[in-house]
């Protein structure tokens, strides 16, 4: 996905537990809505996810879908996770990725890379669904610089947690003495949790920082109730528990160890330097394709997301 600047306030929690309640930011893309917990004015990062977006749930009548051109990054990971629906990936390595749901694709910007994701052809051709996350990861401050790279892993591959009305699977990073296959940078853990009515789960009290986002039926924690389309933020290493309405739920785990460096983020940019951010936003209005920093993906070469007057009066913001 592709990102804005917006300045709607998130409220703060007055939960000893909890430092920040996040409310995402609801945007209609024509079609179907995306909402944007992060990065929010309260708080920008967990751990080193800068960005988190849900995007549906949408119904689509034949024809419609998604269309997001193709367009740049550097700096950061991208993790898409679907629970409906499907994209098709390509990008400027070559890569041409179907991804359904509970599966994972892992692309690293590094230095610098082009991707579009849209729907197929095939899934166009009668009525469909799309319901899932896209989140960025900042990538630590020595390989912002490291050649680009994709991952795409199938469900089955990614570590299955299962107890009494719990299923969990580990999407990224290492928690409950699993390991995930995608291979991350620093440490981290993000994972998609199911709960039967009632049911409880521990959040991890090894990791630094620690955030629940709710996508379905309502929780409570430390004694007050939360419902779907809401971000909750952790003291670090509070013993806490994530227990399920009488309707069960559905959420993303994320955090992981805080960055040791200020980052800044711009449009689709996300680096410790502003230099390298201005340096990337130059190359991509050049669009010299054929020798310039950026290239298009194969089979996706026709078309692209410009920069526009009104992103270009913004300035690179940091992120904390």
């Amino acid at each position: 996905m592709s990102w804005n600047p917006s300045h709607n306030p998130d409220r703060l929690t007055e939960n000893p537990s909890l430092e920040a309640l996040i409310i995402p930011r609801a945007r209609d893309l024509g079609g179907f809505e995306v909402r944007r917990a992060l990065p929010s004015v309260k708080r920008q990062l967990v751990g080193p996810f800068i960005f988190f977006d849900q995007v549906g749930p949408a119904e689509f009548i034949t024809e419609g879908g998604i269309d997001v051109r193709p367009h740049p990054h550097i700096g950061l990971g991208t993790v898409t996770y679907l629970y409906k629906g499907e994209f098709e990936h390509r990008d400027s390595l070559g890569t041409h990725q179907m991804i359904y749901p509970g599966e994972v694709n892992w692309m690293i910007a590094g230095r610098g890379v082009t991707h579009s994701e849209r729907t197929s052809k095939e899934t166009r051709s009668k009525r469909h669904s799309l319901f899932g996350i896209q989140t960025w990861i900042a990538l630590p401050e020595e390989q912002e610089d490291i050649a680009p790279d994709f991952e795409h892993h199938k469900q089955s591959a990614l570590p299955h947690i299962q107890d009494a009305g719990i299923s969990a699977r580990l999407i990224l990073g290492s928690a409950y003495g699993e390991s995930s296959p995608v291979t991350t940078l620093s440490e981290t853990f993000y994972l998609d949790v199911q709960l039967a009515p009632g049911a409880s789960f521990p959040l991890p009290d090894d990791q630094e920082d620690r955030g629940v986002y709710v996508t379905e039926g309502t929780v409570e924690i430390a004694g007050d109730q939360f419902t779907q389309g809401r971000m909750m933020v952790f003291r670090p290493r509070d013993r806490l528990s994530v227990q399920a309405g009488p309707q069960g739920a559905r959420l993303m785990l994320l955090g992981g160890a805080t960055l040791n460096e200020d980052r800044y983020i711009w449009w689709n940019f996300v680096s410790s330097s502003k230099e390298k951010i201005e340096a990337a936003t130059r190359e991509w209005k050049t669009a010299d394709w054929a020798k310039g920093a950026f290239q298009l993906p194969p089979g996706d070469d026709q078309d692209f997301i410009p920069i526009s007057e009104d992103l270009e009066r913004t300035r690179p913001r940091r992120a904390r």
